[in-house]
């Protein structure tokens, strides 16, 4: 039996991180925005919640808490919370690669970001010694580079030039470009990346639903109190529908997340299905945001892309989050598992 219950002091953090969110992060949203970072009282905040590095040995708390933190975040501003997560992805790797003590050492130091990559985020070639290459989209200020290799994982420390990335979604992380020019790999560790990644995708794709969640809220509100030929416009048959389309696809991705968080958690099924689960979650999210984000848009008509209006900024993370962890393709073919993967492999389809 699946279960996702969450015990009273994880629930306690549970509130008061949705409070942080609606009450500090999503006003904020538009100034964090522009200004490509959020304000000093915001990162406080986050820390003092404790949510740097919420899996780190020790704390009790799991890949069940995580989505649902994110899911918080997400629905305020997802820019925001990756932008305050120092540790965010990273700590996955890092821990599959058993370098705990990194982990920790990021999550207590405020000068220190990680951030994990798969190849297919940029053009990279990694060996055991040495990376060259780019990374299509990193928060400002990474130090610690953690790439999740065929091989194993290494970590890149040196050498991470960083080149502002302008315009499309997450501006609140402050996005770069890094590029890579043979620079040295502090370590490289010959460990399965497929557990690291699993755990990367749900905690984005948990972000995406709370995005999703928060785009499709928003437009049912607004189709409740926009009125037409004398009453709502939700209430016309034909937006009925669609509004109806965006909960269900929300609904269905948020339990997709949970269900794989779960499984991971308890290792139910064994470890791969836990690591297809993940796989099958991350892709289901960013399929149906490409429903979702312009549907709410299109309830709203012309006013969906002006600024005054939060779900043009909705449409634009969830793109961006989607390209994330190796996008949408590379999950499909981790999704299918590895007889299916060999096959395609084999040429069968």
């Amino acid at each position: 039996m699946i279960d996702f219950t969450i015990g009273d002091e994880a629930r306690i953090l549970l509130d008061a991180v949705d409070r942080f969110g609606q009450d500090r992060l999503a006003p904020a949203a538009r100034t964090a925005e522009a200004g490509r970072t959020p304000d000093s009282a915001a990162r406080q905040l986050y820390e003092d919640l404790g949510l740097i590095g919420l899996e780190l040995p020790g704390t009790g708390l799991g890949m069940i808490e995580r989505v649902l933190v994110n899911e918080a975040l997400g629905r305020a501003d997802p820019g925001a919370a990756l932008a305050l997560d120092r540790l965010g992805t990273g700590a996955y790797g890092l821990l599959a690669a058993d370098d705990t003590p990194t982990a920790e050492a990021i999550a207590a130091d405020p000068a220190r970001r990680a951030w994990l990559v798969t190849p297919e985020d940029g053009l990279l070639s990694v060996t055991e010694r040495h990376a060259t290459g780019d990374v299509h989209f990193a928060p400002a200020g990474v130090t610690d580079l953690v790439v999740l290799c065929p091989t194993g994982i290494a970590l890149i420390q040196q050498g991470l030039d960083a080149e502002p990335v302008r315009g499309g979604g997450l501006r609140a992380t402050g996005p770069v470009r890094l590029r890579l020019d043979d620079v040295p790999v502090a370590r490289f560790h010959r460990v399965a990346t497929a557990p690291a990644l699993a755990r990367a995708r749900l905690y984005l794709a948990s972000l995406l639903v709370g995005v999703l969640e928060a785009a499709a809220g928003y437009a049912r509100s607004y189709a409740m109190e926009r009125v037409t030929f004398g009453k709502p416009i939700a209430h016309h048959q034909g937006l009925t529908f669609l509004l109806t389309d965006m909960n269900t696809a929300v609904t269905g991705c948020r339990l997709l997340v949970q269900e794989a968080a779960w499984r991971l958690d308890s290792g139910v099924g064994g470890p791969g299905a836990g690591i297809e689960a993940a796989a099958t979650a991350f892709a289901e999210a960013v399929d149906q945001s490409a429903f979702v984000g312009p549907a709410a848009v299109q309830v709203l008509g012309g006013l969906g892309f002006m600024q005054d209006y939060p779900v043009e900024k909705h449409m634009r993370e969830a793109r961006a989050i989607g390209l994330l962890c190796g996008g949408l393709d590379l999950a499909r073919e981790d999704a299918m598992g590895e007889p299916a993967t060999a096959l395609m492999a084999e040429g069968v389809f």
